[in-house]
């Protein structure tokens, strides 16, 4: 099985820039004009770009809002060095939404990005969150 990550973005040209200079990510390719690839992670992310007001789906009961919004599946990136990251982060235009948290050998903070999506930046002193249960 192959997994991949898809994040609904406004505009792919700022999208593109934010996710390459916070997380050091490549833009790889972009494909029709309305979906970026980019690598550098463990998995490939796309960024499709979906107009404000659309429907994710014709059963779905809320449009497309590119505001700060709460969902419960998120992307948590992995990084060696947390201070570093989250300046990186922030230089690019993430929103810190916490302090640093230590939990079962791990830090964590939590931001989102300038279209509405939360993510967290981890650093593991083991290989994950098991290395310490």
């Amino acid at each position: 099985m192959k997994i991949v990550v898809n994040i609904d973005v406004p505009e792919l040209a700022p999208a593109i820039a934010f996710y390459c200079a916070a997380l050091g990510l490549k833009h790889n390719r972009t494909l029709d004009d309305d979906v970026a690839e980019l690598t550098g992670a463990s998995v490939v992310i796309y960024l499709l770009q979906n107009a404000p007001g659309s429907r994710a789906a014709a059963t779905a009961p809320d449009a497309r809002r590119y505001v700060r919004h709460w969902t419960p599946v998120h992307v948590d990136f992995v990084v060696d060095d947390i201070a570093a990251a989250a300046n990186r982060a922030l230089e690019a235009g993430a929103s810190r939404e916490s302090e640093c948290i230590e939990w079962r050998g791990s830090k964590c903070v939590t931001f989102s990005d300038p279209f509405g999506h939360g993510f967290c930046l981890i650093e593991f002193a083991g290989e994950s969150y098991r290395s310490y249960s």
